[in-house]
């Protein structure tokens, strides 16, 4: 497919190793994690976020969501929200909506991971596409992404704990 050809692309130019994964069909990132048998803490989701009118994408483990609040402070921003599905698509034409792969950097687009990734031997994530997937080291993904890495990620059963200044 086209989409993962272009994705490969950048990965043989930076010389990093990758493997792809086909899988059935699976529109959240848990239901990723389920068919393709990875642990939530390896299968990562991209959200979209719209930060002062710019798109950022928030990289975190399937089972977690974002804490908007920590992730407008990580950003820097006055505001920051959830995109629509429509500006999804009209941000990134070429993926399906929700299996964009966290390269925000193509686009312009900072990207920023949750802390918890950081040391994990690989890393899952669509490939643009509900039945395509990409796994890599994560010191390689960092290494060609940049991401900002920061706590915004709650897991299931968490609350997120607000600290006083």
């Amino acid at each position: 497919m086209a989409l993962v050809a272009c994705l490969a692309e950048v990965l043989k130019r930076e010389r990093v190793p990758y493997l792809t994964l086909r899988h059935p069909p699976a529109f959240t990132a848990p239901e990723l994690s389920a068919v393709a048998h990875i642990p939530g803490r390896r299968s990562a989701k991209v959200v979209i976020c719209i930060a002062d009118s710019q798109p950022v994408q928030a990289v975190l483990p399937a089972h977690y969501s974002v804490d908007l609040e920590a992730l407008r402070r990580l950003t820097g921003s006055e505001s920051l929200r959830l995109a629509r599905e429509a500006e999804i698509a009209s941000l990134y034409p070429e993926f399906e909506v929700g299996a964009m792969p966290p390269f925000g950097m193509m686009y312009g687009h900072r990207v920023f991971v949750e802390r918890c990734f950081v040391g994990e031997p690989e890393l899952v994530f669509n490939a643009g596409t509900h039945t395509d997937s990409l796994c890599m080291h994560y010191g390689d993904f960092a290494d060609i992404v940049r991401p900002t890495v920061g706590t915004f990620g709650v897991a299931p059963g968490k609350r997120r704990v607000e600290y006083q200044s």
